[in-house]
């Protein structure tokens, strides 16, 4: 289970196409608000609020990838879809090919709920434009067995630790990899790197694969192997795997360590092709609405950015300590040094 399947079941069973409307509506362009999104992010209660609201019919696509989203967007310069939700690492490639329209700030009245790490995101801000609003978040923090850290361990430094060798386990993931170990190396911009730090970025993660006892994938994966025995430390997919963890009987816990660690942030934004933005903005500003950044915290277990109280109830106090994901300077050679990394002997 990945982070998006994982937020598909707390949300529960829906259809790959879900379509509410009002009753006696047509399908006429300018009675229809289409929306491209996880499933979790649009649920039935706040469709039809927002129906009976504005007097039109919403009509919810669910994605599975960031790259289905973009695939659909490039295949007919956005023109089925008027709103859709994508992660900030998401934005430059979308940008870049004119799959989106920047956003009217003025019609955006709740933006002035977003909590102050969601007020200036880099990541959809382009010459000057702000491209989405930032919706729900998480991070890829340092999970860890309670009864070995009596106190949480506070650098990322420990994955590289004697004492805890073969002990820990990591994510199989390029991106996070890399980003994760750059913080740790305190690399200025772990998203641009030159190539002295890429160097310095793979010595580190082949001199890790001495101490972590192997890699994982999903959600799962990583819970299965912990609570199997002897692991005490994991690099996490996200916050879900502490509840998951507890469930099977493991005393775990979070922590952000003090290097930071990564932030993802999914955002509503404006499609090319988009037939009404007064209506398209309605959407992205009902969804800044507190309580629905309140019933996505209490639901999912994710961090929201309206509501910090709602938050704060769940733990998720520490955006502010995350580095939110951006688009890297070359995605491709960061995959292929990952998997160089991994076929490298550990010394």
């Amino acid at each position: 289970m990945n982070r998006r399947e994982f937020l598909s079941t707390a949300a529960g069973a829906a259809a790959a196409l879900s379509t509410t409307m009002i009753p006696g509506r047509s399908h006429a362009a300018a009675q229809e608000l289409r929306l491209l999104t996880w499933e979790g992010y649009a649920d039935d209660q706040w469709v039809n609020e927002f129906q009976a609201k504005h007097n039109v019919a919403v009509k919810v696509t669910y994605t599975g990838s960031v790259d289905e989203i973009f695939a659909k967007l490039l295949a007919t310069n956005g023109e089925d879809y008027d709103v859709i939700a994508v992660e900030t690492s998401s934005y430059k490639r979308l940008v870049e090919q004119k799959l989106l329209k920047p956003l009217q700030l003025d019609l955006l009245a709740n933006r002035a709920n977003l909590g102050p790490a969601f007020q200036s995101v880099k990541a959809i801000v382009f010459d000057g434009k702000t491209y989405a609003a930032p919706f729900a978040w998480g991070s890829i923090p340092l999970i860890y067995d309670k009864k070995e850290f009596p106190t949480p361990p506070d650098s990322w430094g420990v994955l590289w630790d004697d004492k805890y060798q073969g002990r820990a386990i990591a994510m199989d993931d390029a991106t996070n990899a890399i980003v994760t170990t750059a913080l740790f190396l305190k690399v200025k911009d772990p998203f641009n790197m030159n190539e002295a730090e890429f160097a310095a970025v793979k010595a580190k993660l082949v001199e890790q694969k001495k101490y972590v006892l192997t890699y994982y994938a999903g959600f799962d994966d990583g819970v299965s192997i912990f609570s199997q025995g002897n692991v005490v430390l994991m690099m996490s997919m996200g916050e879900p795997q502490v509840p998951m963890l507890q469930k099977k009987g493991i005393d775990a816990a979070l922590t952000i360590p003090k290097e930071g660690a990564i932030g993802w942030i999914d955002c509503w934004t404006i499609s090319a092709g988009a037939r009404d933005d007064a209506l398209a903005h309605a959407w992205i500003d009902f969804m800044l609405d507190k309580r629905v950044g309140t019933y996505i915290s209490e639901k999912t277990g994710y961090g929201n950015t309206t509501n910090l109280d709602a938050n704060a109830k769940i733990g998720l106090t520490y955006a502010d300590r995350l580095v939110f994901l951006e688009a890297p300077e070359d995605q491709a050679r960061r995959i292929k040094l990952w998997n160089e990394i991994k076929a490298t002997q550990a010394p």
